[in-house]
């Protein structure tokens, strides 16, 4: 068997200090040390003593508080809503097939639309146009924003294009069921959305993207990283969502495999 000679690993790191979501929804981290954690060893086999440990130490290991949604995750279709338009049923992250989750990737690249733009299918259309591909099913759909430059910085969370409902539709109509972005969000930042929501009053333009997957469920991946560095075709995604009964998501280790 061949193996891809090249990873890319399109997730983010995980951490106390680098801005991926606002204030009220970051993860807290709290790191307990080798040296900390000794004593642990020494009640579970009296008569240790803490210098009989190499360097006296025993196992370091964290203790996370955060959401499905924090770091790089898949999005399931009972995050949109809790039945499809014709209410059926929608699926948590622990029923996503595994098949939708290890398959060839496309890379769209629309760094060039300002922040806010909302992705139309002629857009789509023209991308893979421009980059020779024909749409396949189940190919995983990555697009690369703006955002992903501003990964760690206050602007992420107003940074990038956002994908609509029609292009949503446009995809999943054709069989696509994973997609991923590098922005916050699927939708366009919610910044953009509300300013053009105060204009016109539309309550169909809100998180108009996740919504259509009642429509035609799918799933999609939020705050990846450097896309920039994938070729547009001709690599495979791997990004296996964890397992989480009934949840709404699940973090992924997403990455790219290509020579």
């Amino acid at each position: 068997m061949k193996l891809p000679s090249r990873i890319v690993d399109i997730s983010v790191t995980l951490d106390n200090e680098t801005v991926l979501d606002p204030p009220s929804m970051r993860p807290h981290i709290e790191y307990r040390t080798n040296s900390e954690n000794a004593w642990m060893l020494l009640e579970g086999f009296p008569g240790l003593r803490q210098e009989d440990l190499p360097n006296g130490e025993g196992w370091a290991f964290e203790v996370v508080n955060f959401s499905t949604h924090n770091g790089s995750h898949m999005d399931a279709p009972i995050h949109y809503q809790s039945k499809t338009i014709d209410g059926g049923h929608m699926m948590s992250i622990d029923e996503i097939p595994l098949d939708w989750c290890f398959r060839p990737g496309v890379k769209l690249d629309f760094r060039h639309f300002e922040d806010g733009y909302i992705v139309q299918p002629g857009d789509i259309d023209a991308e893979l146009q421009r980059i020779g591909h024909a749409l396949q099913p189940l190919d995983i759909v990555l697009v690369n924003t703006r955002a992903g430059s501003m990964i760690g910085t206050d602007e992420y969370l107003t940074a990038g294009c956002g994908i609509g409902r029609q292009a949503t539709l446009h995809l999943t109509g054709r069989g696509v069921r994973v997609t991923g972005i590098d922005a916050w969000g699927w939708d366009a930042p919610f910044a953009h959305t509300r300013r053009r929501w105060e204009e016109t009053g539309d309550p169909s333009i809100i998180w108009e993207g996740h919504y259509a997957g009642r429509e035609i469920p799918y799933c999609h991946m939020e705050k990846l990283a450097n896309l920039e560095q994938l070729p547009a075709t001709g690599f495979v995604v791997a990004c296996f969502p964890h397992k989480i009964k009934n949840g709404s998501a699940g973090w992924v280790r997403a990455v790219a495999l290509f020579d």
